[in-house]
C-alpha cells in the first residue's frame, strides 16, 4: 500500500470506539419542537433531514472518499428512538472487557439531562416488550429464541445497480410522477405521506453531500500543499455531482455508494449495515471506460478502493447490550462485498475489478468490510484460486458461496431468475434479491433447548418453569419415535410463539419506525407508495435462524444408540444424569461423547437424524405468511449466539456439559468430526440447503495443508466438490490450535491475529474467553485425514 493508505489504515486501527451523543441530542431537540405536528412517515423524514443539515461533517487528512457515521472515525451514534440506553447501559459499554465503547462524562450527562427523560417511554423497544405476550417473553428470557429487532432495526439491505445509473434527482422525478397520478381522496392520504417522506429524504441526502462539498472547498482554500488542494477541489466536485446525479467515473461511483450507505445508517441502525452487493460488477463499466480513455490507472483505482475500505473500518457497529450483545458480540457491522458470481444473463460476473478487490482485501488486512466470493459453474478456476490465495493467508476471508445454489434458493422463494442472479448474500450468509427485497432476520432459535424442554415435559430445568406444552414425562417416552414426536410438538409450539411475536414487532416497525430513505432506493417502494418496513419492497422475506444443529443431532444419536438400541441407560436415568451435569456419571458421559454416531463424519446413522431435525424446523417455518405480504423461511447460522444459547442450556445427551457452547452454524460439534474435511462436507451436504436462505459451514485447516501449489489446488477442489454436492457456503480458518493458544496466553504479541468466528472475522484478542475456547476446540482438519 502507498503512504496515503498506510496513514489512513494506521489512524483507523488506532482510533478507539466511543459513543457519540450528537445524533441522539439532535434528534431529541427536533422531536421536542415537532412532536405531533406531522404524520409519522413525514416526521421521520424531517428528522432525517434535520440530522443531515446539522450533524458534524468530517473530512480527514489524506481522504479521497469522505463522510462518517459520527462526528469523526470510530465515534458511534446511538438511536434512542429505537432503544434508549440507561446510564447503567452506558457504564457497561464503557467498562466491559470486550467490545467496549468509551463513554465520556458529558455523554452520560446529556443522557441524564436530555435523552432519557424524553425517550425512556417513547422508544420502540419499550413499546415492543410491553406489547409482546407473556408466553413470548418467557421463551425469550429462557433462551429459546432471540429477537434481532429489540435493539436494532431491520437490516440486510444491499445496493443494486440503480444507484450507479440514476441519481436521487431521477428518483425524485419518479416520486413526482406517482404523486401526480394520485387522486386527492382520503383513500390516497397514506400513500401520499409516504411518497412525501421519500422525497424529503432524497433532498436531505443531496444536501448532506453539498455540505461535504462546502467543507472541502473551505479546506482547499487554506491548504498549502498544491496536490492536496487539488484533491479537495476534486472531492468538492464529486460531492456536488453525487448523489444528486448518476456517477460518471469510479471515484464518483464509490462516493455515490458511500453517501447512500451513510444515509441508510444515519436513518436507522439496521442489522448488517447497507452493503455494496456486487461492487466489482457495478464498478466494472466505469473502470473499463476510464482505463481505455487513459483518465484512470490501475493503481489509481486500487487506491480509491482502499480508501473506501478504510471508511468501512471506521465504523464499529452501533452499541448493543444484554442478549443482543451476547448473540452478536463484535464491533463488526457486517457490510459484505460480493465478488464474481453471475450477471443477470447467467454469464461470468468476474472481471479485473474482482482481482483488484481481492488485492485490496489481501493487502489491507482489515476486519471491515466483510467479503465473499460467489463461485458459479461459470466462474474461472483462476478466479477461485486467486481467492483461495487470500483465504490461506489466514484472515478468514473472503468466505465462499455457491452462486448457482443461491440463485436456486431465491427462485424457490418466488424471485425471478434475473432478480436472483443480481442478488447474492449479505450479513453472514443470508441470500436476498439486492435492491429489491426486505429480507429480515427475526432472531435465532435454540434447537438443543427445545430438545431439553421435550425431555422435561415442557419444563425448563434451569428455572423450573413450565414453558412448553406437556409432551410426556421421561418415563412416558417409551420409544425413540416418542422422543422425536415430543420434539416436534415443542418445536412447532415455540415457532408459533415466535411468529406471533414477530407479527407484533413488524406492525410496530411499520407504524412507528418507517425508513423513508431506505425505501427510496429499494424497488418497488415508490411504485407501491409503501415503506420498506411496511411491505413496500418487491419481495418481503422473514427468516428464523436455527442454531445448534450439530449438538441436537449428536444428542438424538446418543439417545437412540444408548437408550433404545444398546440399553446402556434408561431415559429417566440419562435425564437425571444430565440434570446433575453428569457429576458422578463421567463414565456414562464418555460413552455418550465417544461411542455414539456423530454428525460430520459421513455417517448415515447420525446424518439421517440431522435431516429429521432439519425437516421439523423447515416444516414449522417455511412458507408461513408474515405481516409484510411475504413469507417465512429458515437460515442456519449463529453469529456468536451459539455461545449465549449454550450458557442457558443444560447438559445435553451427547455428553456436552451445561453452559458450554453449542455447535455453530451447520458445523459439527467441536472436535467430533474425525474423518477429515471431505467427510464434514459430505455430511453437511445431506442437508437440503436449497430449502434455506443460507447455511454456514466453518472449517479450520492446518496451514501446512494449503501450502504451495498443490495445497492451493486442493483448497479450490475442496470448495468445488462441496458445491457440487449442494453446499451453500464454506469458510476457513487457516490457523493452528498452537497459534491460538499462544495468542490466548499473550494477546499483545498476536494483536493482529484475525480469525473466522461465524459469518464474520474478528481479532482473536477481542473475543470472549468462551468464544476463544470454542474456536480452539474446533477440529484442525488435514487433507487425507
Amino acid at each position: 500500500m502507498n503512504e496515503r493508505i498506510r496513514r489512513l489504515r494506521e489512524r483507523s486501527e488506532a482510533a478507539q470506539p466511543r459513543i457519540s451523543v450528537e445524533r441522539a441530542a439532535l434528534l431529541t431537540a427536533f422531536h421536542h419542537q415537532h412532536e405531533g405536528r406531522h404524520s409519522v412517515p413525514v416526521m421521520r423524514a424531517m428528522a432525517f433531514a434535520h440530522l443531515c443539515e446539522h450533524k458534524t461533517i468530517y473530512i480527514g487528512a489524506d481522504e479521497l472518499i469522505v463522510g462518517e457515521r459520527g462526528p469523526e472515525p470510530k465515534a458511534t451514534p446511538t438511536y434512542p428512538e429505537l432503544t434508549c440506553h440507561s446510564v447503567e447501559d452506558l457504564d457497561i459499554l464503557d467498562g466491559r472487557a470486550k467490545t467496549a465503547y468509551a463513554v465520556a462524562d458529558e455523554v452520560r450527562e446529556t443522557y441524564r439531562r436530555e435523552i432519557i427523560p424524553y425517550w425512556s417511554e417513547r422508544n420502540l423497544r419499550h413499546h415492543l416488550f410491553a406489547a409482546l405476550p407473556d408466553e413470548w417473553n418467557r421463551a425469550y428470557e429462557a433462551g429459546v429464541f432471540t429477537e434481532f429487532m429489540e435493539q436494532r432495526a431491520p437490516g440486510h439491505t444491499v445496493a443494486d445497480g440503480k444507484i450507479y445509473r440514476r441519481g436521487l434527482l431521477d428518483l425524485r422525478a419518479d416520486i413526482a410522477r406517482e404523486m401526480d397520478a394520485l387522486g386527492e381522496g382520503p383513500q390516497h392520504a397514506q400513500r401520499r405521506e409516504h411518497l412525501r417522506s421519500f422525497d424529503i429524504t432524497a433532498g436531505a441526502a443531496i444536501r448532506f453531500a453539498e455540505r461535504h462539498a462546502e467543507l472541502a472547498l473551505e479546506l482547499a482554500a487554506s491548504e498549502r500543499d498544491a496536490a492536496r488542494r487539488r484533491e479537495l477541489e476534486r472531492i468538492a466536485e464529486v460531492c456536488v455531482r453525487v448523489p444528486a446525479r448518476a456517477p460518471r467515473d469510479v471515484w464518483e461511483a464509490l462516493q455515490m455508494y458511500w453517501f447512500c450507505h451513510l444515509a441508510v445508517i444515519t436513518e436507522l441502525n439496521g442489522w448488517d449495515a447497507f452493503s455494496p452487493g456486487h461492487l466489482d460488477q457495478h464498478l466494472e463499466p466505469f473502470y473499463r471506460r476510464e482505463i481505455q480513455a487513459g483518465s484512470l490507472t490501475r493503481e489509481g483505482a486500487r487506491e480509491l478502493l482502499q480508501c473506501l475500505f478504510v471508511k468501512f473500518n471506521n465504523h464499529p457497529a452501533p452499541p448493543k447490550v444484554g442478549v443482543t450483545a451476547a448473540e452478536s458480540g463484535t464491533y463488526t457491522d457486517f457490510a459484505n462485498i460480493n465478488l464474481a458470481g453471475q450477471l443477470a444473463d447467467g454469464t461470468d460476473g468476474s472481471s479485473e475489478v474482482t482481482t483488484l478487490l481481492l488485492e485490496v482485501i489481501e493487502e489491507l488486512h482489515l476486519l471491515q468490510p466483510s467479503s465473499n466470493i460467489q463461485v458459479s459453474e461459470v466462474t474461472p478456476e483462476a478466479q477461485l484460486e486467486r481467492a483461495c490465495e487470500v483465504i490461506r493467508r489466514g484472515y478468514g476471508f473472503p468466505s465462499v458461496f455457491n452462486s448457482d445454489l443461491v440463485v436456486r434458493e431465491l427462485v424457490r422463494q418466488g424471485k425471478s431468475v434475473e432478480d436472483a442472479r443480481e442478488g447474492g448474500t449479505s450479513g453472514c450468509v443470508e441470500a436476498g434479491a439486492f435492491g429489491k427485497e426486505a429480507y429480515i432476520l427475526t432472531g435465532y432459535f435454540n434447537l438443543p433447548k427445545v430438545l431439553e424442554l421435550a425431555l422435561h415435559d415442557g419444563v425448563d430445568p434451569r428455572t423450573g418453569r413450565q414453558l412448553g406444552p406437556r409432551t410426556g414425562a421421561p418415563a412416558d417416552l417409551a420409544t425413540f419415535d416418542d422422543v422425536v414426536a415430543a420434539l416436534a410438538i415443542q418445536m412447532r409450539h415455540f415457532i408459533d410463539v415466535k411468529i406471533r411475536g414477530n407479527g407484533i414487532i413488524e406492525r410496530l416497525y411499520a407504524e412507528r419506525m418507517p425508513a423513508p430513505f431506505l425505501s427510496l432506493i429499494t424497488d418497488d417502494c415508490i411504485a407501491t407508495g409503501l415503506d420498506y418496513n411496511a411491505g413496500g419492497a418487491r419481495y418481503n422475506t422473514s427468516y428464523i435462524q436455527g442454531v445448534g444443529i450439530g449438538t441436537i443431532t449428536d444428542s438424538l444419536a446418543a439417545i437412540r444408540e444408548h437408550v433404545f438400541r444398546a440399553g446402556v441407560v434408561a431415559l429417566p436415568q440419562l435425564i437425571a444424569a444430565m440434570d446433575r451435569d453428569f457429576g458422578e456419571d463421567q463414565r456414562l458421559r464418555q460413552q455418550l461423547r465417544h461411542r455414539a454416531p456423530k454428525w460430520g463424519n459421513d455417517d448415515d446413522d447420525a446424518d439421517e437424524l440431522m435431516q429429521v431435525v432439519f425437516d421439523l424446523l423447515f416444516d414449522a417455518v417455511d412458507g408461513r405468511p408474515n405481516d409484510r405480504g411475504g413469507s417465512y423461511h429458515i437460515d442456519m447460522l449463529p453469529t456468536t449466539c451459539h455461545v449465549y444459547f449454550g450458557s442457558v442450556t443444560g447438559a445435553t445427551p451427547d455428553g456436552r456439559l451445561a453452559a458450554s457452547p453449542l455447535s455453530e452454524g451447520i458445523s459439527p460439534v467441536q472436535g467430533m468430526d474425525r474423518l477429515g474435511p471431505t467427510a464434514v462436507m459430505r455430511s453437511a451436504a445431506k442437508m437440503d440447503q436449497e430449502r434455506t436462505g443460507g447455511t454456514l459451514l466453518n472449517l479450520k485447516l492446518a496451514p501446512s495443508m494449503v501450502a504451495g501449489e498443490v495445497g492451493l489446488r486442493n483448497l479450490a477442489s475442496l470448495v468445488r466438490g462441496y458445491f457440487d454436492l449442494g453446499g451453500h457456503h464454506v469458510q476457513f480458518n487457516v490457523v493452528s490450535a498452537k497459534t491460538l493458544l499462544e495468542a490466548q496466553r499473550d494477546p499483545e504479541a498476536h494483536a493482529g491475529l484475525i480469525v473466522r468466528v461465524a459469518g464474520y472475522s474478528d481479532y482473536f484478542r477481542d473475543l470472549s474467553p468462551a468464544l476463544q475456547n470454542e474456536i480452539i476446540s474446533r477440529t484442525e482438519q488435514h487433507f487425507g485425514s
